[in-house]
């Protein structure tokens, strides 16, 4: 995948590390400027806020990225156990011929299988956070639709689209839900009766605007190409057929462990890593093998792990410095007689912003839900509703941000222009915001 450094005529975008090293720095910068403050609880368990002397950091800088490991490390440590794991598992192949297999047997029923494959990509986002894997299948889905009579921007659609409508409101996904609901100390997974109804529900709208889509530049398809698609179906070996209902087994018991056992990040670590290791065998690989494609995956997705490490120093420069309440009580003073629609609004429109600086899902959870949990707490707003903000900022904004290196990998893929895109994707991105809007704000009416 080729990393996204200029945009537009050669303005420079910073990396994920440099934005966050300059957040530190602007963070121990105000530790200069920004009075001290902090929140006592009372005797009946009332926090009541009061001013002290803050603590200049300056040394501090360069000690954050320690503290923030130590900090967050089963946050670190998961990722790369769940990172290692499916990349153990993509690498027997169970996933990808799976998926083509299925495209080729729903047939020649053009609406079948664009509701078909749009589903399942829902699905894969939803459930295991599918970002980068979409790449791919863009090259294998594209000119499949286009030979089937559509267009280019149609194969985007039920791949890339699809699987950031199931990655914004995921209900199982590890790297979204699982690291935000760990940072707001909420239940792993809890809440996901709500997020099951947002899925379907923006699902459904995607499904709808994909055959209104379809119909309006359907044209008469390519036969011939149509029928060497379909009738090159790629085998699927008895390992890979055990591989993929081992992967079913271990959503199920996600689910089941999560909602009835109580299971935590080390459970669910330790279902992922035996997820991994029993494919491995399964896949015919020795323990070498196997050791090296955890590893392989370990590393591919540590520059995740260390981006939560230097994104929580911040943190820790703000609560060291002692100037984190005092912003809390700031941010509450300017919100506190808007209520819980105004200030939730703020969140989804604050996630929404960074979003587009800081494409990393586990970035932004790393900076802003230790803010935003107390916050939400102070405004009435519920912690499960900041976490949905956090998902529906992070993830309709990637289906159109420049700075996101899937999506340009994608639009490559797909031999669209990034202003192309753009023209044809603004409206159905602002529908989608608009909407995870007023699903936010259904938060409000109900428990969750």
């Amino acid at each position: 995948m080729k990393s996204l450094r200029s945009i537009f005529g050669g303005v420079k975008v910073p990396g994920t590390y440099t934005i966050i090293f300059a957040m530190i720095l602007l963070s121990a910068l105000l530790t200069w400027f920004v009075p001290g403050g902090e929140y006592v609880k009372g005797e009946e368990g009332t926090l009541s806020y009061r001013d002290v002397e803050s603590v200049p950091q300056l040394f501090g800088v360069f000690t954050a990225l320690y503290h923030g490991f130590v900090k967050q490390s089963g946050i670190i440590i998961f990722i790369l156990i769940v990172g290692g794991s499916f990349w153990l598992l993509n690498s027997t192949g169970a996933i990808s011929v799976g998926i083509g297999r299925f495209i080729r047997s729903v047939g020649r029923y053009h609406k079948v299988v664009l509701v078909a494959i749009t589903l399942l990509f829902s699905l894969a986002g939803a459930i295991f956070g599918m970002s980068e894997e979409t790449i791919p299948f863009v090259g294998i889905v594209v000119p499949l639709v286009v030979s089937m009579g559509y267009d280019a921007f149609l194969g985007m659609l039920i791949v890339y689209v699809a699987a950031n409508v199931g990655f914004s409101s995921a209900f199982l996904n590890p790297f979204t839900v699982g690291i935000a609901q760990e940072m707001a100390e909420l239940p792993l997974f809890s809440g996901m009766e709500y997020r099951l109804f947002c899925w379907a529900i923006l699902t459904l709208l995607l499904i709808l605007f994909v055959l209104f889509y379809a119909k309006s530049v359907y044209k008469a398809p390519q036969a011939a190409a149509e029928q060497q698609i379909f009738a090159a179906p790629q085998p699927m070996s008895a390992a890979q057929k055990i591989i993929l209902l081992i992967l079913f087994a271990t959503i199920v018991l996600l689910v089941v462990g999560v909602t009835l056992w109580g299971w935590y990040m080390a459970e669910i670590s330790g279902l992922f890593l035996a997820m991994g290791i029993v494919s491995g065998i399964v896949a015919g690989y020795d323990s070498g093998r196997i050791s090296s494609e955890m590893i392989a995956g370990a590393k591919d997705i540590l520059s995740s792990a260390l981006v939560v490490g230097l994104a929580s120093g911040i943190i820790v420069i703000l609560q060291e410095g002692r100037i984190i309440d005092s912003i809390l009580n700031s941010l509450q003073a300017a919100l506190n007689n808007a209520g819980g629609e105004w200030s939730l609004s703020a969140m989804y429109g604050i996630q929404a912003l960074i979003n587009t600086i800081i494409p990393s899902a586990t970035a932004k959870a790393a900076i802003t839900i230790p803010i935003m949990a107390p916050f939400s707490d102070m405004v009435g707003v519920s912690r499960q509703a900041m976490v949905l903000a956090f998902q529906f900022g992070d993830g309709f904004t990637n289906m159109i941000t420049p700075t996101s290196g899937v999506l340009i990998a994608s639009l490559s893929m797909a031999r669209i222009t990034y202003s192309e895109w753009v023209r044809k994707i603004w409206r159905p991105v602002l529908a989608l915001m608009v909407i995870g809007l007023l699903l936010l704000l259904g938060t409000l009416l109900i428990t969750f």
